[in-house]
């Protein structure tokens, strides 16, 4: 049976030492009073709920999965799925970072990004029921009105209410502009709701009363495509006027998905029949308020696989140091067993450090995105709030895309370390690898957030953004260019930056010419940009790390940090030279293949 402790340590390392992340918060008033030693409480008490209470129920959960009924339509979550989640009510944990005036507790955004990543290494599946509330909240938040306000947002900052965001239908995914759901509007200034939609993740469950779909359908006059779309609430049971449950509405699952892997949560086939709704936002813009929910989502699903990657290292490791398996090449290392543990052998290492580099870079690089959407949404500055949303905007697709790929690698990296224990179900190493499948294609495949990333965000305004992530490279180097015991860090970096520069300039040209050159060069070169930034945190990371030890801390945390950057820059980042490579060969070798294709 796997185990799972909470990263503590490193999430103050990464919070406290390397992005001082109480500062930025300072500045913000309604966070103005937060400190290290709260934000370290409340975490410390998170990871209690993770490990103790949903982490026990991650691979039965898997085993048992939901049930559906036909002929009610109800769905049954796994056994002690409901109580936990219970049990998270009580806590306050579904409060935690929602707004005072609806009931939250206003803690700050990276508190719950961290207590989520706890969470997603303990229960995926689990985590997903509240977890898509938070985007349907946001853009309730953002887009509704008071009324609309009133009536739901209270009862989902408790926890009492779910959400979910209806996009998908059977015909069409990411291209949303094919949607046939259709939104009738009647008298009363509410509208009737037809369609169906498929893939809803916790679209149906029994662990609260009622969930408050939001739904995107098509006004009788929109005109077509993605401007003619329309977002709608569309809840299981209405609400009465005292906020009591009313009558069911014709919102309901036809069936649930067989699938690879996140078996405990509910992903339905959503049936909706002359169902009851009200509009958010205007008309023919619910792309608006999608956003906002697919933006949080996307952020979240790089949460998932940054979790998912953190408890297959732990488990990785404990097994490495545990199994005893030839002796090492070099001559037996431990002389009084009848053979060496696994975690002596080259190979084996590498492997374990490939997760736990992806692992820190990545929660490196989720509490600095974090961060920026605390400030975006609060800070008092208006230029402070826009440059905040404008960098986050760009890091969106490379938290979702980049932390995702790195926890397919990394998982499988782990599952090997096992070797053929790691395919079998109870040492719990295949349902990290099978869960985290899931997390590459969903909320925008990984394509599609490679052509978000250069197409919109570094092509569509010319590098800006890009260039502002650069200054911040360019300041590291100036600070340290001269400090020989960080030109291992720096020189990599500073190269590629350069690099990277010319790179989008020469795509750039060619996209110009002919479009399908970016399409062809997108997925290479989003993971050149995860590398960049991965290889800016880790570079501050051991800068850390290096002041540290030569201020006399002999804590061998700090040696650790500076080892497992020294392997990042040796082992993985120079994936860069060959993924430029490939980006160049250009999309004649792709699209001039009828016949390999016939």
């Amino acid at each position: 049976m796997p185990t799972y402790t909470p990263p503590l340590r490193d999430m103050q390392f990464v919070m406290h030492e390397l992005l001082n992340v109480t500062a930025d918060l300072k500045t913000i008033p309604r966070h103005a009073d937060i400190d290290a030693d709260t934000i370290n409480a409340v975490l410390e008490e998170g990871g209690k709920f993770a490990s103790e209470v949903i982490f026990p129920l991650n691979i039965s959960g898997d085993t048992e999965g939901c049930t559906h009924d036909k002929v009610t339509h109800a769905v049954t979550t796994p056994k002690g799925f409901k109580q936990a989640y219970h049990k998270y009510i009580e806590g306050g944990w579904a409060a935690l970072s929602c707004d005072p005036e609806y009931g939250g507790q206003g803690l700050p955004l990276v508190v719950n990004q961290c207590f989520y990543e706890m969470m997603n290494s303990a229960n995926q599946a689990w985590t997903m029921y509240p977890g898509l509330t938070h985007g349907a909240y946001a853009a309730l938040a953002a887009h509704g009105t008071d009324e609309q306000k009133k009536t739901y947002l209270h009862k989902m900052t408790s926890g009492e209410w779910t959400g979910t965001m209806c996009l998908t239908e059977p015909h069409c995914g990411t291209d949303l502009g094919l949607m046939r759901t259709k939104a009738e509007p009647q008298p009363d200034g509410s509208y009737r709701i037809t369609g169906n939609k498929i893939f809803i993740s916790a679209g149906e469950h029994d662990i609260t009363d009622n969930i408050i779909h939001l739904v995107l359908a098509r006004l009788p006059d929109a005109p077509p495509g993605i401007k003619g779309v329309s977002l709608f609430i569309v809840p299981k049971f209405r609400v009465n006027a005292d906020g009591s449950l009313g009558e069911r509405n014709g919102i309901y699952c036809g069936g649930l998905e067989h699938k690879m892997g996140i078996h405990g949560n509910a992903t339905a086939q959503i049936v909706i029949d002359n169902a009851y709704g009200t509009m958010v936002g205007a008309p023919n813009k619910g792309m608006n308020g999608m956003f906002v929910m697919m933006n949080a989502a996307r952020l979240g699903v790089g949460n998932q696989s940054l979790g998912l990657t953190e408890v297959a290292y732990q488990n990785a490791l404990a097994y490495a140091k545990d199994r005893i398996q030839m002796r090492s090449l070099s001559g037996a290392k431990a002389k009084d067993k009848p053979a060496d543990p696994i975690i002596v052998h080259p190979d084996v290492r590498k492997m374990l450090l490939t997760a736990k580099a992806y692992a820190e870079g990545g929660r490196a690089l989720s509490v600095f995105c974090a961060v920026l959407l605390d400030k975006a949404h609060y800070h008092p500055d208006e230029k402070t709030r826009k440059d905040s949303d404008e960098m986050l905007s760009l890091l969106t697709p490379i938290v979702k895309a980049f932390i995702t790929d790195n926890g397919h690698i990394s998982t499988n990296a782990c599952m090997q370390v096992f070797g053929g224990h790691g395919f079998i179900k109870e040492w719990g190493m295949e349902q990290y690898v099978r869960d985290n499948r899931i997390n590459m294609i969903y909320e925008g495949t990984n394509t599609i957030q490679s052509l978000d990333l250069l197409g919109r965000k570094i092509l569509g305004n010319n590098g800006a953004t890009l260039k502002k992530f650069g200054k911040l490279i360019a300041a590291l180097v100036e600070e340290e260019g001269v400090n020989e015991k960080m030109s291992e860090f720096i020189n990599p970096i500073a190269y590629l930056g350069d690099k990277v520069t010319k790179f989008t300039t020469e795509i750039g040209f060619k996209g110009f010419q002919n479009p399908d050159e970016v399409g062809a060069a997108a997925v290479d070169y989003l993971r050149v940009v995860g590398h960049m930034v991965f290889g800016y945190f880790w570079a501050r990371m051991a800068q850390v790390a290096l002041r540290e030890i030569a201020n006399g801390n002999t804590d061998p945390f700090y040696v650790a940090k500076l080892q497992t950057a020294r392997f990042y820059f040796a082992r993985l980042f120079p994936e860069t030279a060959s993924l430029m490579l490939t980006a160049r060969t250009g999309s004649k070798v792709l699209l001039d293949t009828d016949a390999a294709l016939a």
